[in-house]
């Protein structure tokens, strides 16, 4: 799938400066150490359920390790073990099987971004309410951060929408809450802060701003504002027919081949060379002129409305998407998702979608 987050996606591995090593088996061995910590406070008689328990995180968590780099030397790591104790009793206390996974996402995100102590933070708090919050509310949860978060990469219209489709159809894997209860559960459990003197804004604003490269008018063809894009960009070696193409959202119209306008600062020229693709980024002139180009879009607010609807038209022909909208439109007041509701929340798309870019 072709999503990106906005922001920087590099990771940042916390420990990868030490220097013990560590394989699967120690790993293995270090998390039976740390649950014979954890398993102190049960009674004998729930022994038996915690180990099912704790054995499912442990088989879901390790493969996750091993696939990033040097990640299992987070096992040495002492603020590592001591969120590890915390995860088993978690999983111990949840007989919801998707918890185990989700738990084991939020392990990997520790790892991946524990450099960052706000992230760090919505981590370790997150491992503790994991089998605090509901299956509807982390569902909802999931995919307001979803809707603020995930942007499908492809310049073309119909594609960028299937992208979506496709993503909110993984994400949406139970029906959407009716009741708006799972707000206040989520602000309990620290995970949103509500404001309920505002509302969210719709999805046709959100995703027209999102992909503010191809909800556009564009240029005319074969008007003089036309000639004038053409004319710019062969004078900056730039390949016209590549560049410009046509609006699928209004057929008489041209547009640039982006999806957003931030993404002019990563266009690239492509060569071939013996059989093999070469990427030259944009020289800033270049890029210069493809914002002179932009200048000449059309202007006028009622193509502008039509382009628009459009839009929403083809996002109601497919049914995620038809469904998320009609669902938002429901939601009753705003909400801001704190680095709780964040890490969990993302945790869970990826739980969803394996392809999913990690937090920022």
């Amino acid at each position: 799938m072709e999503i990106q987050k906005a922001g920087d996606n590099s990771q940042q591995i916390q420990i990868q400066n030490l220097t013990i090593g560590i394989d699967e088996k120690r790993a293995r061995e270090i998390y039976d150490e740390k649950y014979n910590i954890a398993k102190n406070s049960f009674t004998e008689e729930a022994i038996k359920i915690a180990n099912e328990r704790v054995k499912d995180l442990e088989n879901k968590l390790i493969p996750k390790m091993e696939a990033i780099n040097d990640g299992l030397k987070a096992f040495a790591d002492p603020s590592f073990q001591l969120l590890l104790v915390e995860a088993q009793k978690s999983a111990a206390a949840t007989e919801r099987e998707v918890d185990y996974d989700l738990l084991s996402e939020l392990l990997v995100h520790r790892i991946e971004r524990g450099s960052d102590r706000h992230v760090r933070t919505g981590v370790h708090r997150a491992v503790e309410i994991v089998e605090d919050i509901s299956d509807e509310a982390l569902l909802a949860l999931t995919v307001v951060h979803s809707v603020n978060t995930f942007i499908p990469t492809s310049a073309d219209a119909n594609q960028a929408l299937d992208i979506l489709n496709d993503l909110f159809g993984k994400i949406m894997y139970s029906e959407l809450p009716v009741s708006n209860d799972w707000i206040e559960h989520l602000d309990i459990l620290d995970a949103v802060r509500i404001n309920q003197i505002g509302k969210f804004k719709s999805i046709e604003d959100i995703y027209t701003t999102m992909l503010n490269g191809i909800a556009v008018v564009g240029i005319k063809k074969d008007s003089e504002e036309y000639n004038q894009a053409k004319d710019i960009l062969q004078k900056n070696g730039l390949n016209f027919n590549m560049i410009l193409v046509e609006n699928a959202l209004n057929s008489d119209f041209v547009r640039i081949r982006i999806n957003n306008i931030e993404e002019i600062q990563n266009m690239q020229i492509v060569l071939f060379v013996n059989g093999s693709k070469n990427f030259i980024p944009f020289s800033d002139i270049q890029k210069q002129a493809i914002h002179s180009v932009i200048e000449l879009y059309s202007k006028d607010s009622n193509l502008m409305t039509k382009v628009k609807k459009t839009f929403m038209d083809e996002w109601m022909k497919r049914p995620n998407l038809n469904k998320l909208k009609l669902w938002w439109d429901k939601l009753p007041y705003a909400f801001s998702i704190t680095s709780v509701g964040k890490v969990l929340a993302h945790a869970n798309a990826q739980r969803c979608d394996k392809t999913l870019p990690p937090l920022n």
